[in-house]
């Protein structure tokens, strides 16, 4: 637990590296994927608006006590009435129902199916609730949803140049796109209805990616400030260090936030039933989550790809992998070095059966070995009984221990001292 419990101080030392930066390409393969079965997702199935988008009507009863209900008999019974086959049906709170319509044309169809559902839950028409929603209305309501979107991502790249740098903005722009898309697809793919509540909490969690991508740039500007005049690393490794040293915090603020929203989304879809509840958990769940990822796998490694291409850190990368090139290089000449002077300081013998007279005739300077040593001017070679250095006093070398014959080149090349294995 002690290991564990250290692990942030690990990463901000750098003592432990991820290196998220060097891996955008998984990243960005891994976002590709995800982002081609969201749009696929949106093409094919859609996105099921509620009432307060696309206009229509809602009905909403409980039925008595001792009648029990399917989907099945709601839907028929609506679809009888005079409702389209389209109508939405669903269970709210274990007991009551609820059963959406798009708008009709007629009044009198309106009250038609109002009176059918009564009677099917045996109740009086007084409880069965009707709301309406006009298509104007619903026009008006998509509407400022996607001006208040655009608002929001407007202001949030103005903020972000102004306090940080146009770079820094396009890559947390491209991070936020990122998460709106998931979210969508993610919503098309499932079939969870769009409502109000939806739109409100897509906003919320693009505050809060947004705030963690923050985050994560104050580091890496706090990382990268004097690095063109030091010349030690390149962008890429500091804001790498940065991420690695804001990991911890985002990661333990990311499961702080979705404990909650993980408990609200499954109260909200087993026990109370589909509601506003369960469209404002659900968006805030897949866009937390997507949000974390997009903090730290998208727009650190967007932002380092954008500052890489200016040519200063274009330049500085280049030095950097020079001076590595010559750091290397001059290590292997000091390798190649020290194993030249290991073999100098071991020549192997010859002879392995050398005695020592022979030794030490191959010790002899070479003014000796051509005085005495040396063979005649007719090429007969040293053999036995004759004397070697040309002393009388010298011991003679046996025939078995002669020396081989040495050319004149031999002879005047310098005698390397021999070491007995």
């Amino acid at each position: 637990m002690s290991r564990l419990g250290n692990i942030g101080g690990r990463l901000y030392r750098g003592e432990v590296s991820f290196d998220f930066v060097g891996r955008q390409k998984m990243w960005y393969t891994i976002s590709g994927a995800i982002l081609v079965v969201a749009v696929a997702a949106l093409a094919i199935f859609h996105l099921n608006f509620s009432v307060d988008f696309k206009g229509g009507d809602i009905y909403k009863f409980t039925p008595a006590a001792s009648v029990h209900l399917t989907q099945t008999q709601v839907a028929s019974t609506a679809v009888n009435a005079g409702a389209n086959s389209t109508a939405i049906v669903q269970q709210v709170g274990g007991k009551s129902w609820s059963v959406q319509t798009s708008a009709f044309a007629h009044s009198s169809t309106q009250l038609h199916v109002l009176s059918a559902l009564a009677k099917l839950g045996h109740v009086s028409v007084n409880q069965v609730s009707l709301q309406s929603v006009g298509p104007s209305w619903g026009g008006q309501i998509s509407q400022k949803a996607l001006e208040a979107l655009i608002a929001f991502l407007i202001v949030i790249v103005l903020y972000l140049s102004v306090a940080f740098e146009w770079r820094m903005a396009a890559s947390a722009l491209v991070a936020l796109v990122h998460d709106i898309v998931i979210t969508v697809g993610v919503y098309a793919l499932i079939g969870f209805e769009v409502s109000p509540a939806s739109v409100i909490g897509l906003l919320t969690i693009l505050g809060y990616s947004l705030y963690d991508t923050v985050v994560v740039f104050d580091k890496v500007r706090e990382n990268t400030a004097g690095l063109l005049a030091t010349r030690r690393t390149r962008y890429s490794e500091a804001a790498n260090l940065a991420l690695n040293q804001t990991l911890v915090r985002s990661i333990n603020t990311s499961l702080i936030a979705l404990l909650p929203v993980v408990a609200i989304l499954a109260v909200s879809a087993f026990l109370l039933g589909n509601g506003e509840l369960k469209d404002l958990s659900l968006v805030l769940f897949v866009g937390m989550l997507s949000g974390t990822y997009s903090s730290i796998c998208i727009a650190t490694p967007v932002l380092a790809d954008l500052k890489e291409r200016q040519p200063e850190y274009r330049q500085l990368a280049k030095q950097i992998a020079q001076r590595a090139t010559s750091t290397k290089r001059q290590a292997k000449i000091a390798v190649a070095k020290a194993s030249a002077g290991a073999a100098a300081d071991m020549i192997p013998v010859a002879d392995a059966d050398m005695d020592d007279e022979a030794l030490a005739e191959a010790d002899e300077p070479a003014t000796e070995r051509r005085a005495g040593g040396a063979p005649d001017e007719q090429g007969t070679p040293v053999g036995a009984g004759r004397s070697v250095g040309g002393s009388s006093g010298a011991r003679a070398v046996s025939g078995s221990r002669q020396q081989p014959r040495r050319s004149t080149a031999a002879q005047r090349r310098p005698q390397a001292k021999k070491k007995r294995r």
